[in-house]
Order: structure tokens, then sequence, then C-alpha cells
């Protein structure tokens, strides 16, 4: 039986974490565990902590992780790739080179049946001022002036920009689910239920926490942890959603809620 799996937020390569290099493998080992019964395999943004594409220049690194979609995207698997607020600015690289499939806005589909909303999150967030440094990070001048540097400062800067909001998350701990209430991607998917009622499933990024919950009798909402600590994951087999974790080396699954 073939099957369809979502997950987000690996931060790849993050000059924050010592065991980056472990985290990526890890991640690779899940996806040859898969390999075998995926058909699509969706990952919601900020896969990487810091992704800038020079004309012919790219970030070093990854080869493990881009060497196993590439492997995936040969055998005829389907990997869609969303641009997240930490690799937002990538250009045709993982198209042309890995085969991946690039989305850089939210996503409605039919999978199996079933309609999923897709979207890494952070278009969701009421922060004005995360808004605003949004907005300035999907200026088309600002992405030109970046361009400008050498891919030596650029790339150095980006790393290092990105390794401070993560020592940060850290130190203060990323902000819990705020309940449905007030979690702004559960706020959207409510308001879009209102005029959207097929949709069976939303399924969100960036935030870092592990919920999954109904919003009506019918569709679900869930948002995904990351890839550095919780190593969660939605799979789809055409019947039924099924929220899990990863643990290498264990062919044991903790599922925490199914549909």
């Amino acid at each position: 039986m073939k099957r369809v799996y979502f997950l987000s937020d690996a931060h790849l390569g993050s000059w924050a974490l010592e065991h980056r290099r472990t985290q990526e493998r890890r991640i690779v080992s899940f996806l040859d565990k898969i390999k075998s019964d995926a058909s699509a395999i969706y990952m919601l943004g900020d896969m990487f902590d810091f992704w800038y594409e020079h004309k012919y220049v790219v970030p070093k690194g990854y080869t493990r992780f881009l060497g196993k979609i590439s492997e995936l995207t040969d055998s005829g698997i389907e990997v869609h790739l969303f641009a997240g607020n930490h690799d937002q600015w990538c250009l045709d690289y993982f198209e042309q080179e890995c085969g991946m499939i690039v989305h850089r806005e939210p996503f409605l589909t039919e999978i199996m049946g079933k309609e999923f909303f897709l979207a890494h999150g952070d278009e969701f967030s009421n922060d004005k001022k995360y808004a605003l440094l949004r907005s300035m990070f999907r200026s088309t001048l600002l992405r030109f002036l970046f361009s400008t540097l050498h891919p030596r400062w650029s790339i150095w800067l980006g790393h290092s920009w990105a390794k401070q909001s993560m020592i940060q998350h850290k130190i203060k701990g990323d902000t819990p689910f705020l309940g449905k209430e007030n979690e702004p991607c559960v706020q959207f998917a409510e308001q879009y239920l209102k005029k959207h009622s097929t949709v069976d499933c939303f399924i969100f990024g960036h935030r870092h926490c592990d919920e999954d919950m109904m919003l009506n009798e019918k569709a679900r909402c869930i948002i995904l942890g990351d890839w550095i600590y919780s190593f969660a994951y939605v799979v789809y087999d055409g019947k039924t959603i099924s929220h899990e974790r990863y643990v290498e080396g264990d062919e044991r699954l903790i599922v925490s809620q199914s549909e």
C-alpha cells in the first residue's frame, strides 16, 4: 500500500546545533525507511536553517540529505518542498538538480480522495514585528542587494543570523501552543473552512509544537513538531491519517492520534 508522508522544520545545517550531522543522518535514515512505500513526501518548510542561492553557487553541505532526495525522485517518488521563512530564498536548484517540486505559497490539493491544505504556517502569524520582517525578506530589492555580496559573506551572514535566532529560541523556549482560540494557524483554518468546507485536513509547520485537533466533525488540523527534537511526521495511506514520531532503530512507531 502506497503512503504519503508529511514533515517539517529540520533546520539542517544550523550552526547552533552540535548534533547537526547526526540529525541529518537520522532524516536520511527515515527517508530510506519509507522509500519502499512512499508515493509522495511533503516537506513543509524550514528543512534548512539557512539557504540562499546565488546564480552559480549554493551553500555547501547537505550531501547526504540531497543525495537521498535525488535517489527518491529518480525512482519516481514525488518530493514536495515548501519554502519556509528560513529557506525561502531558493531559486531552481532543488527542482533542476534534485527533482523536487517547490511551493512558495500555501497549497490545496487532493490526495487519494481527501483534500489537504498545506502550508509552512508563518504566513498566518499575527505578530506585527514578524510580519514586517517577513515582508522585508520577501522584498525583491533586498534579495537583489543580498545577491551582490560575495557568497563567502552572504552565506556566513545568513547562517550567523539563523544561529542567533536558534539560540534565542533555545534560551526562551519556543512559544507554546496558544490554544485553538488563539493559535494563528488554527484561526486561519477555521475561517478558511467557512468558504471551503470540503477540506479534510490542514497541516502546518513553523511552530515546532506537536498538536493535533479536530475543527469540526470532519476537518482536522495538525501542527507538526520539528525534526530537531521531536521527529514528528504525518502519514496517510488513503484511509487513515496518522500522527507519528520516528525513533531511529526502533521498528515501533509512537502514534499520537489516528483518524
